[in-house]
């Protein structure tokens, strides 16, 4: 299950205006610029995992059908097997992968993150974002920093983290390879 950016940026247009905010409005509740906002529509412009995630709680609806089109079915329990999760790549070589994406009201967006290492992040300011909720992140492979609310911290394999997410933080992988991680985003 694979999506486009001109069809999220389409299904995105719909739904604003089904539910009836305007593009400023929606640009001002996803912390994006209002220029910004209409190259996303437009689909000129690529997209965080973050502002998916901002759009989908804005408009009412679950991250994967705003994505794909579709809309979760399964009530009782979800199966992904290894390797099979919907790819989400949203951030410059960041690879990720939606866990529950057949999932019916999630209560959580679990993802399998994929941080690559690049020798030149390694001492510049980390990119932060911000969302409603909580993030827990389990490290399963590799070094993670992490910039949570001005503060860094390392964390590798078996290590976690559990924060509010509407205080800014980001993360690349550190140590000298990728770092493989589980981020689950709760509502």
């Amino acid at each position: 299950m694979n999506y486009s950016i001109k069809e999220v940026a389409e299904r995105l247009i719909g739904l604003r205006e089904i539910v009836g905010i305007s593009a400023e409005e929606m640009a001002k509740k996803t912390d994006c610029t209002t220029e910004e906002y209409a190259l996303i529509e437009r689909g000129e412009k690529d997209f965080s995992v973050t502002f998916v995630y901002k759009c989908a709680e804005i408009l009412g609806v679950d991250i994967v059908e705003l994505l794909t089109g579709d809309t979760p079915k399964l009530k009782r329990y979800c199966v992904v097997r290894k390797g099979t999760g919907l790819p989400v790549k949203r951030r410059e070589g960041f690879e990720y992968q939606h866990l529950a994406y057949l999932f019916k009201d999630k209560k959580i967006e679990p993802f399998l993150v994929i941080a690559p290492y690049i020798e030149e992040e390694q001492d510049k300011p980390i990119s932060l974002s911000v969302h409603e909720g909580q993030e827990y992140d389990y490290i399963l492979s590799g070094s993670l920093k992490v910039v949570i609310d001005g503060k860094t911290k390392i964390f590798t394999a078996g290590d976690s983290i559990i924060y509010d997410s509407s205080a800014p933080h980001g993360m690349i992988a550190t140590g000298g390879e990728k770092c493989e991680f589980l981020a689950i985003l709760i509502k």
